[in-house]
């Protein structure tokens, strides 16, 4: 059993990550698939020039090598899981610099459709800067920008988008309803990952209550542990002392703790505490807060109770315990506890009341156990 528990404590997290690891492949692979589909698609408009005699033949050409060569190296990386070994596992500053350097040739050497390229550089940046820091997206457009200047000023290139023609005209209007249609296509993409990091957000909130909330819990009884019980009593008897309303403090004791634990097993000491708790929360009012103390030991914080009106809930408790059917652990076997009460005053501290309540239980427990006592 030891065995089998420790592999589970090695399998599964080597599980998750895993599935961690896949996943982002698989993204990856829908994005460069997506990128390849652009460069197929602007090939594909250049071929169209080429046939009505704007651009030269080996544009098109060209230019699909270029894209769904770069496109296919990136995705043989990313299917190696070599972008997993960097923060940014979509390489996107290396993909937008291989992008725009493919726009910024094609605009030298097919300078007859010039400004197409310059959108697209438009798009690669606006969709890199989605997921790169802001210096990172300072890198890539300065890279863009001197690129865009050499191109514009050191060349005489006749860069241009040609509509004298029918054919040209329409042309035209297909490459920027494309590029509209990517920029669109950048909008959502933005707006996914703003819902995807909204969702992990809630997920991140509701992980960590669940730590607090663990945090806060005695592993055993299920209960508050000390530190969150001794939160409660300073806060109710802040509150009580503030409103001047009354607070009652018990603290119970499980009787003769020791010769259960001796006679029957840690085992079985185990269960009468958690059945104890269990029953004792069961039990009480919502606004009542129950905790280990240490031990067998439980404090019980009952704000707008009075001492009288505590000693009979405390009371009515010890009565249900004390019922308790313990016969499926053992059938001798019963259970039952002691308890003190003190009601805070005014100028209490946390420690006068529970010295008070203390006292209060070392009287019951010299009166004979199973029964409650007020300071």
């Amino acid at each position: 059993m030891a065995q089998s528990a420790f592999q589970r404590a090695i399998v599964e997290p080597c599980t998750e990550v895993k599935k961690g690891v896949e996943k982002r492949a698989r993204l990856r692979r829908q994005m460069y698939l997506a990128q390849m589909v652009s460069f197929i698609l602007d090939a594909a408009i250049l071929f169209l020039y080429c046939l009505s005699g704007t651009t030269p033949a080996f544009a098109s050409a060209w230019y699909l090598a270029a894209g769904v060569g770069w496109t296919a190296i990136t995705l043989i990386l990313s299917e190696m899981h070599f972008n997993d070994r960097f923060q940014d596992h979509y390489l996107t500053v290396p993909q937008s610099l291989g992008s725009i350097g493919i726009q910024l040739v094609a605009i030298y050497f097919i300078p007859e459709v010039g400004l197409y390229f310059v959108s697209i550089i438009f798009v690669v940046l606006g969709f890199g800067a989605l997921r790169m820091s802001a210096r990172q997206t300072g890198v890539v457009w300065a890279y863009a920008a001197i690129g865009l200047t050499a191109v514009f000023t050191l060349t005489n290139q006749p860069i241009g988008m040609p509509m004298h023609s029918f054919a040209e005209r329409h042309l035209a209007l297909l490459c920027f309803v494309t590029a509209l249609g990517r920029c669109a296509f950048t909008g959502l993409y933005g707006a996914s990952l703003r819902e995807a990091l909204y969702k992990r957000g809630n997920e991140l909130k509701v992980a960590h209550a669940k730590i607090e909330e663990l945090a806060q819990i005695d592993e055993l009884t299920g209960v508050l542990n000390r530190r969150y019980i001794m939160r409660a009593l300073n806060d109710e008897m802040a509150r009580a002392q503030r409103a001047g309303t009354p607070c009652a403090v018990a603290i119970l004791d499980i009787d003769f703790f020791k010769r259960i634990n001796d006679g029957y097993g840690h085992p079985t000491g185990d269960e009468v505490l958690r059945g104890s708790a269990i029953t004792l929360a069961a039990n009480m009012r919502s606004i009542d807060k129950l905790g280990r103390y240490g031990g067998e030991e439980f404090l019980v914080v009952m704000p707008l109770n009075s001492k009288d009106q505590a000693l009979s809930a405390m009371d009515r408790l010890r009565q249900i315990v004390s019922e308790l059917d313990w016969d499926p652990i053992s059938d001798d076997l019963r259970v039952t506890f002691s308890a003190g009460i003190a009601q805070v005053r005014p100028n209490d501290a946390p420690e006068d009341i529970l010295a008070r309540a203390d006292a209060a239980l070392y009287k019951a427990k010299d009166a004979g156990r199973n029964r409650v006592m007020i300071s």
